[in-house]
């Protein structure tokens, strides 16, 4: 059975399901304290880990030691922000400093970063507690979280299904009330895969906007680093904290001036509509590539959601994107060659070859095959891409499209049906979301349904470079006049 999102209040279950204003609330008015907080989600994880494997680490001494330091505050009167005290998990490819970092792999099991990454830094500035580092594909370099490491991570939904990837372990934990948000990655998907899969909120922002440093690079020119969250406030509130320049990754250089709001009531203004009746929000459906081979409950469900958006007043129409079909092979080409450099440049890869999955260690093989004539001509296609995705959303303020063509598959599933037509499971997850990592976009997940067998669906929303909070304001409009993101899984 399925059911919705428990009312605010201090009952387990409204506690764990509770967003980052009601907890900030609660924290404020001493209805709950930052220690008992962290206590209440680290016995659920304890509870729910032996049926959903979504953390490979779970740091409860350091969680208990920091949520003492935020009691602090808060008997003070000084709390750092809204996030302080708030409970969150981050993906195992993002270094914590003293905790280890293992990327989901056997050749980095022991490894401990004596640095923290940029976004794991900013969040324990901001007085978030870290509850653990979540499972995931190995080195990311996949769809499914199916781990031959650490096990496979199920999804909250239903256990014998997938959780996508590969951040497959933060989008169970957030779906299941194990942390209030997560810090995951996305090459291919990786963050809107498991949000649409595990019916949560996940932003991969504009490449740049948010630091990669101290993220273990799978291909660094479509890395990025993003939140993951129950609701849109609350992924926003994550995104606040972590967006902005870093001179330690020089991708972020390029990026206009960010602006932090830092408080509740700054991210709620932003995420107000900023459309009017004269000049109405535009966005764009494009009926090729996007919706080319769909399962009928996906296309189903997407086309509700620009309904939905038309009677709130949005402006619907359909706009070509078909070139982006041509962006497959050289996005393809340059993924494989560029984490295959990666793992050559480090030392793994062939040295430890025989530590590998073995659906990644294919992959490293086919980059190794990769030419530099071919991967410079792959460049210049996806340039060209970039310049005409750019183009068409000159006139649309974003587009919609499915996050993926299918429901979350079983675990172990290889092929999926679509249409009457086998496809490979991990193509079928891929293939809507590469073009937002080709491009730089940024792109988001939100819940917009669910099957006749109460799988989430997720809709995917595509922006202009830059405008992640139009992005996001866009996304707080359709969640307000929708009931999809109160729904969550059985209780733990």
């Amino acid at each position: 059975m399925r059911t919705t999102r428990p009312k605010a209040g201090v009952s387990d279950d409204s506690i764990a399901f509770a967003s980052v204003a009601e907890l900030s609330g609660l924290l404020r008015r001493r209805r709950v304290t930052p220690v008992e907080l962290a206590e209440l989600f680290l016995n659920r994880i304890e509870r729910a880990q032996p049926a959903l494997n979504a953390f490979i680490t779970i740091t409860r001494e350091r969680a208990l030691a920091d949520a003492k330091a935020s009691a602090r505050r808060f008997a003070k009167g000084a709390p750092l922000g809204p996030l302080d005290g708030i409970p969150i998990a981050l993906k195992d490819n993002i270094w914590t400093a003293g905790i280890r970092t293992t990327t989901g792999s056997k050749i980095l099991g022991s490894f401990v970063p004596s640095v923290a990454a940029t976004a794991a830094e900013k969040l324990r500035a901001a007085g978030t507690i870290l509850l653990g580092k979540t499972n995931m594909h190995e080195f990311a370099y996949g769809v499914s979280t199916e781990n031959p490491h650490y096990g496979a991570a199920h999804n909250p939904w239903d256990v014998s299904c997938s959780t996508g990837g590969s951040s497959g372990g933060s989008g169970a934990a957030v779906s299941a009330g194990l942390c209030v948000g997560s810090i995951g990655t996305d090459t291919g998907g990786s963050i809107r895969i498991p949000s649409a899969l595990c019916g949560v909120v996940g932003l991969k922002p504009t490449f740049g906007r948010v630091s990669c440093y101290g993220t273990v690079p799978l291909a660094p020119s479509f890395d990025h680093v993003g939140p993951m969250a129950r609701t849109v406030f609350d992924g926003a509130v994550l995104y606040d904290c972590i967006l902005g320049g870093d001179t330690r990754d020089a991708t972020t250089a390029a990026q206009p001036e960010s602006k932090s709001f830092a408080n509740i009531g700054g991210i709620r203004s932003r995420l107000r509509p900023w459309w009017t009746k004269k000049k109405p929000l535009i966005l764009g459906i494009p009926r090729d590539y996007f919706f080319d081979r769909l399962d009928p409950e996906i296309r189903e469900a997407v086309n509700r959601a620009a309904k939905a958006f038309e009677r709130a007043g949005a402006r619907i129409h359909e706009i070509p994107l078909a070139e982006v079909c041509a962006g497959d092979e050289p996005s393809t080409a340059i993924a494989l060659a560029e984490a295959t450099h990666v793992h050559r440049a480090n030392g793994w890869f062939p040295e430890h070859a025989a530590e590998y999955g073995e659906d990644v260690i294919k992959r490293l093989q086919l980059g190794s095959e990769i030419r530099a004539a071919d991967f410079l001509a792959a460049q210049d296609a996806c340039e060209a891409i970039r310049d005409n995705f750019s183009a068409a959303l000159e006139r649309f303020h974003a587009i919609l499209v499915p996050t993926t063509p299918i429901a979350a598959p079983k675990i172990g599933q290889k092929v999926a049906v679509i249409g009457g037509q086998e496809e490979t499971v991990r193509s079928a997850l891929i293939r809507l979301n590469r073009p937002a990592n080709l491009t730089g976009l940024p792109a988001m997940s939100i819940p917009c349904g669910q099957t006749q067998a109460g799988l989430p669906i997720g809709l995917q929303i595509i922006g202009r470079a830059w405008r992640e909070w139009d992005l996001l304001a866009i996304a707080s409009l359709f969640e307000s006049i929708t009931t999809h993101s109160e729904r969550c899984p059985d209780s733990i």
